[in-house]
């Protein structure tokens, strides 16, 4: 009778332990679209044009404290400028919205969809995901710093850089188009992503 009590204690004790180790604690974190900013900025042999644009949605999870997945949509049709004023900016944000650059009638969004999250240590982590603009999906690689604190994530991005011509984007690029001089738009624009989610 002692050795089965004995045996039963050790069978609890065991359950015990596997629970606590096989615990896992999962979360899914909503994006608040006030509280996260992008800024843009795109170059050219003349200069540079810079805005920004706004999330439509997004989610990540978050499991024993770590950043395991998630996906965001950018709404194209916010894009703005920052450097030009009044009508100068409003010509290039049309220009922008149209065929030439990113047909935003057609595509109204563009998507990020995380395949992979490995932690850096601390709060720094390596993301690998898969980008769609106009419909044309490339994996893109970079470094991101992730905290959670209680109820809220805030992911930061800095310079995050996209070929466009990569996604069909072809106006006043040098890779497509010969001759271009000082008319020439240089094919990668960056981005710099400050992204708030919240339980």
């Amino acid at each position: 009778m002692k050795k089965q009590h004995i045996f039963s204690s050790m069978l609890a004790l065991v359950a015990v332990i596997a629970f606590a180790f096989n615990f896992n604690t999962k979360a899914v974190y909503n994006v608040d679209n006030k509280a996260s900013k992008i800024t843009w900025k795109g170059e050219k042999v003349t200069g540079f044009h810079a805005g920004e644009i706004k999330l439509s949605k997004g989610s990540f999870t978050v499991e024993n404290g770590k950043l395991t997945g998630g996906s965001f949509e950018i709404d194209m049709n916010s894009i703005t400028c920052t450097d030009l004023q009044g009508e100068y900016a409003d010509k290039l944000v049309g220009h922008l919205k149209n065929d030439d650059f990113f047909g935003t009638a057609k595509y109204p969004t563009s998507k990020f969809v995380v395949t992979k999250a490995v932690w850096q240590g601390g709060n720094n982590y390596k993301v690998t995901g898969n980008m769609t603009i106009k419909d044309v999906t490339k994996e893109a690689k970079f470094n991101a710093v992730v905290t959670v604190t209680g109820n809220e994530l805030k992911g930061e991005v800095k310079d995050l850089v996209i070929d466009r011509s990569e996604y069909g984007i072809k106006y006043g690029s040098g890779s497509f188009f010969d001759n271009l001089g000082d008319k020439t738009i240089y094919d990668n624009f960056t981005l710099n992503l400050t992204i708030v989610a919240k339980q």
